[in-house]
């Protein structure tokens, strides 16, 4: 039976960045969605188009200037879509991921293209890399995801990672947290992207303006009643404040783009795209 006091409480407003459950890239059913999410080229979901990825790729070896031979990181590399792209240019790259089923599939097409990749199993807060990468990668909002305290952690771990002058690439969603702000829905299904079996998902938003950060929770209640709940927080940025995130974190920002493509800052655009650079201490 479900214990539907439970679930009220589960519906209530948590602190800012407040974990539950386990991370959506762990569950072992949802985890091989979220691959075919990254791998399906007519959406963003998960990954971006591969188009764009290519066209991303080719900016940053560009605006970089990296050469073959040069040691690129990429952090939550997923299925290795950049990684490839980045070892066929004939760089020497490392991707970290959390997420096995997704690390299973970059190993594999790597093997089968005779691409020398590292994948590395590992929660990228924990890198322990000194001095080694020219270059380090985090592209798609992952930064976003990361409570204050885990971003400080992984600033300092990037910044150790990467020799004189390296450089930090990543992008960052700016203020959109408001258009989920209270949102309730639910739906059932008899199978779908959260559960192989006949569930009920009750979605929720929550938004927390004056912090610039949002959360989308999903509650995920199946025909056997196990109940799953799963949360994606993000945090919204200005140029100022990543600005002054990056800095105090021992990086000086080289230049903001609305992407990573190469496209002018502008204040209303929905991300900003950022090249940075270790500094010394």
């Amino acid at each position: 039976m479900i214990d539907i006091r439970a679930i009220l409480r589960l519906m209530e407003r948590p602190a800012p960045f407040e974990p539950i459950g386990q991370p959506i890239w762990r569950d072992e059913y949802v985890s091989r969605q979220l691959l075919a999410a990254h791998l399906d080229p007519n959406t963003d979901a998960a990954s971006r188009r591969p188009e764009t990825v290519g066209r991303s790729v080719a900016w940053i070896i560009d605006t970089l200037q990296l050469k073959p031979g040069m040691a690129i990181l990429d952090l939550g590399c997923g299925p290795g879509l950049y990684c490839q792209r980045l070892a066929r240019a004939g760089m020497n790259v490392t991707g970290v991921d959390f997420s096995e089923t997704s690390l299973a599939y970059a190993r594999k097409q790597a093997s089968e293209e005779g691409l020398q990749i590292d994948y590395r199993l590992q929660n990228y807060l924990e890198l322990a890399d000194k001095n080694r990468f020219d270059a380090a990668l985090l592209i798609y909002g992952d930064y976003c995801v990361l409570s204050p305290a885990d971003r400080r952690r992984l600033l300092t771990a990037v910044r150790d990672s990467l020799v004189k002058g390296g450089r930090f690439v990543l992008d960052v969603t700016t203020k959109e947290c408001q258009k989920n702000s209270g949102l309730r829905a639910w739906f059932a299904a008899e199978s779908g992207f959260w559960s192989d079996k006949p569930h009920i998902v009750l979605e929720l938003g929550f938004c927390y303006p004056d912090e610039m950060v949002g959360c989308d929770q999903y509650i995920v209640i199946d025909q056997d009643n196990n109940v799953r709940v799963f949360r994606n927080w993000y945090q919204d940025f200005t140029a100022e404040s990543i600005r002054t995130e990056l800095e105090s974190g021992g990086f000086r920002v080289l230049a903001l783009y609305s992407d990573l493509l190469g496209s002018p800052y502008r204040e209303d655009s929905e991300w900003i795209g950022v090249v940075a650079e270790k500094t010394e201490s």
